[in-house]
């Protein structure tokens, strides 16, 4: 049932180009420090313009930690999981070039 709302929380593009594999809430109560982690796998729908006959997926990338606005006063965490795929002639590898970051906000480790 959390997937399903989530998809109302999350911005489209996490959504269209996403599955929520899992959401886990985490945390210590006594010190209130509750969190979500929420996992996404990447679609397995090419680059535009790819002829899917030349490629084949080959999994995923490490995935990344990105740190999103709070819901309900939890901290958010998606845990992204993006996909590769490679050509199966030259082995060059390809993946989407999705840009989920906002104007003005920035990524930090």
């Amino acid at each position: 049932m959390e997937k399903y709302l989530l998809k109302f929380v999350l911005p489209e593009i996490v959504t269209s180009h996403f599955t929520i594999t899992a959401v886990q809430e985490l945390g210590d109560i006594s010190s209130k420090t509750m969190f979500l982690d929420i996992y996404l796998e990447e679609k397995n729908q090419l680059p535009e313009g790819l002829d899917s006959s030349l490629y084949e997926s080959k999994g995923f990338s490490s995935s990344s930690r990105i740190q999103d606005f709070s819901i309900r006063g939890k901290a958010v965490f998606l845990n992204i999981k993006r996909r590769r795929w490679r050509h199966k002639q030259t082995n060059h590898q390809v993946t989407k070039d999705l840009s989920i970051v906002s104007a003005g906000s920035r990524i930090s480790k």
